[in-house]
C-alpha cells in the first residue's frame, strides 16, 4: 500500500512540475481574427485597433517563449478581441460611407427630376 500511495504522489508532483502546455488554441483563433481584420481593410478603417490586436499577440507569444501560459492564453484571448473589434469598427466605417454615397446618388436623382420636370 505504502508503493501505490508513493507511486501516485510521485505522479502528482511530476504532474505538477511540468510547464503546462502553451494555449494553441487561444493564439491559432487570434492569428486567424488578425487575419480575418487585415482582409477586411482594418489598416485603412481600424489601423489603432489592429495595431493593439498585433501588440497582444507579440506579448502572448512572448509569455509562451517565458513559460507564462496563463498570461499567454490571457493575452491571446484579448487581441481576438481587439481584432474582432477591428473588423467590426472597419464594417461600420465602410455601411458609412455606402450611406452616404446612397444619400448622395439619392439628391442628384431628386436634381435631375426636378430638372426634367421644369422642361415639361
Amino acid at each position: 500500500m505504502p508503493l501505490i500511495f508513493g507511486l501516485a504522489l510521485v505522479s502528482l508532483l511530476v504532474a505538477c512540475a511540468s510547464a503546462p502546455l502553451p494555449p494553441e488554441e487561444s493564439l491559432n483563433a487570434a492569428n486567424d481574427a488578425i487575419e480575418s481584420a487585415e482582409q477586411a481593410d482594418a489598416r485603412q478603417y481600424a489601423p489603432a485597433e489592429l495595431e493593439e490586436a498585433r501588440a497582444m499577440l507579440v506579448m502572448a507569444e512572448k509569455a509562451v517563449a517565458e513559460e507564462a501560459m496563463t498570461e499567454a492564453d490571457q493575452l491571446a484571448q484579448q487581441a481576438r478581441v481587439a481584432a474582432e473589434l477591428a473588423i467590426a469598427r472597419t464594417q461600420a466605417a465602410k455601411a458609412t460611407e455606402i450611406n452616404r454615397q446612397f444619400e448622395r446618388d439619392a439628391d442628384a436623382l431628386d436634381v435631375e427630376m426636378g430638372r426634367q420636370g421644369e422642361q415639361k
